[in-house]
């Protein structure tokens, strides 16, 4: 199975990824918890293989199942208003 830190180590050399990993408010947030409790719901095991694989299809996947139910749409967009926005 693959080092889940060096699939994180590369995940880092992404500059958006990176900050939206670093950044902790985010990260922390009740709405961000509760995606990842639904997400593990959901997908059980299935999403800690994905995450340490690096397999981002699998999570978009995952994402989007749970985003079928009005609470999973409502947190995704709460998470997305809440990313900050790139500088022009």
């Amino acid at each position: 199975m693959a080092n889940p830190q060096s699939n994180l180590d590369e995940l880092m050399k992404d500059p958006k990824a990176a900050g939206l990993l670093k950044n902790k408010a985010l990260m922390q947030s009740p709405d961000t918890q509760r995606l990842m409790e639904l997400l593990s719901q959901n997908a059980g095991d299935g999403l800690k293989t994905a995450a340490a694989k690096g397999d981002t299809g699998a999570l978009l996947g995952m994402v989007r199942q749970v985003m079928q139910s009005s609470e999973g749409a409502r947190l995704v967009q709460n998470i997305s208003q809440a990313v900050p926005k790139e500088k022009k």
